[in-house]
């Protein structure tokens, strides 16, 4: 198998992480060009020791990493968009949080990428998803009718530096919540104290405007079913605290509405 067709599949997705990276289309496309003129003439190699997918960003790391990558030109950039927002976290951050957040790298693979250890990734997500969250602060409706486990979510969501501006058990609670507030991100699960549905008051929700939503479910059968839409994020009880505030950062960065608001 000649090396364009073993690359092909997964060149759509380095370039659309190169453009994450730069924050520019062109420029990331020059990146993987150069990459891949490198592999054809033989100045780089697809390592061994990795998949093709893998190893791929790994040659497009080393030619950005020295190519003075890290200069990157940001001027004429507006300072609302969210690819400035990502640009102003340092390249390392940006790099790990971008290749497990965006491109669904394990830790372990983006470690093989960067040639680090998978401890130090898990060290500059981390990095990464506190200055998104400070940039992304938000009001939160929590949907859950456990107070234990409500409790334990606010406090997760505080943590990160958000407002918890409403919570509900039920779904009609969740429907007046936000008709008093507009949250800007909603954490909820799907079976709720009266019987009522977390999805049902999820999709009353969003038919009055668009929003991230994260569901928390000890149930996630119930919306893993094959069919469309299926939600983007998905945590399953009993959860780790870590997922949780991943996800609320990947909710927040990634959803179309909040990129808007803050262009």
């Amino acid at each position: 198998m000649s090396l364009l067709a073993r690359l092909a599949p997964h060149l759509p997705y380095v370039r659309r992480y190169a453009r994450a990276l730069t924050g520019d289309q062109t420029t990331g496309d020059n990146y993987v060009r150069v990459a891949l003129e490198a592999l054809a003439a033989g100045e780089r190699q697809l390592s061994t020791d990795m998949t093709p997918r893998v190893a791929l960003y790994h040659v497009f790391h080393t030619i950005w990493t020295t190519t003075g990558a890290q200069l990157e030109d940001r001027s004429g950039m507006d300072d609302g968009d969210a690819s400035t927002r990502l640009m102003r976290i340092s390249p390392r951050s940006r790099q790990a949080f971008l290749l497990t957040a965006l491109e669904g790298f394990t830790p372990s693979e983006a470690a093989q990428i960067l040639d680090a250890d998978a401890h130090q990734v898990e060290r500059l997500i981390a990095e990464a998803q506190s200055d998104i969250d400070a940039e992304l602060a938000t009001d939160v409706l929590i949907i859950e009718d456990e107070a234990i486990i409500s409790a334990d979510i606010e406090s997760l969501v505080t943590e990160l530096g958000h407002r918890v501006t409403g919570t509900a058990t039920t779904h009609d609670e969740a429907v007046d919540a936000v008709a008093r507030h507009r949250p800007g991100l909603v954490l909820a699960d799907i079976q709720l104290a009266d019987g009522s549905s977390g999805i049902d008051a999820v999709k009353d929700i969003l038919k009055r405007f668009d929003v991230p939503v994260i569901f928390i479910t000890a149930f996630p059968e119930r919306l893993l079913t094959g069919e469309r839409p299926e939600p983007t994020f998905l945590i399953t009880k009993p959860f780790q605290p870590e997922t949780v505030k991943a996800a609320i950062s990947q909710a927040l960065f990634f959803h179309p509405s909040r990129q808007k608001q803050a262009a």
